[in-house]
């Protein structure tokens, strides 16, 4: 892995300060259920795994749960440690694919791909936690928020790198 640059060290800053207001605006705003969120603070992560690979999105996924949690009060709770576990699905899930598929996946196909993975890591977090079989009833609905908050986010990214990439003055 080669050093960055000041420029795209710089880009990560602003990347990882972005999901982190992300991150707390969507908490703070209504939801249809108490656990679905659209995912808005893996916006900055997926653009980070596109632009600069995975261990710069583990770094921006990183400052986004440890800045978020602890501005929401939840940092080392139960909601912590299931969501951060599952950002961790997420983005494991995303950088595999977008190592093995080696262009086989869209920013689209990645993020829905990041998304049913952290659904289905969260239902296991929570299983875990709690011990009841019931949570996995919760499976097929997860796995649509997933499938729809990752499309949209997909689309974010792409369309948010097309326009990172037109800007770049070194291209």
């Amino acid at each position: 892995m080669s050093p960055l640059s000041a420029r795209d060290t710089a880009r990560l800053g602003l990347l990882a300060g972005t999901a982190i207001i992300l991150f707390v605006f969507e908490g703070l705003a209504p939801r249809p259920l108490p656990w679905m969120r659209l995912g808005l603070g893996n916006l900055p992560v997926l653009l980070a795994l596109l632009l600069y690979g995975p261990f710069p999105a583990l770094a921006v996924s990183g400052v986004k749960l440890l800045i978020g949690g602890l501005l929401s009060g939840a940092l080392a709770g139960p909601g912590f440690v299931i969501g951060g576990g599952a950002a961790l699905a997420s983005l494991g899930a995303m950088a595999a694919g977008r190592r093995l598929g080696r262009g086989a996946f869209s920013p689209v196909g990645l993020s829905v791909l990041g998304a049913v993975a952290h659904q289905g890591m969260q239902l296991l977090l929570a299983w875990v936690y709690i011990g009841r079989a019931e949570l996995w009833s919760l499976l097929p609905l997860s796995l649509l928020i997933g499938l729809v908050s990752g499309f949209l986010i997909g689309l974010l990214a792409r369309w948010s790198r097309d326009r990172l990439d037109a800007a770049d003055p070194r291209e």
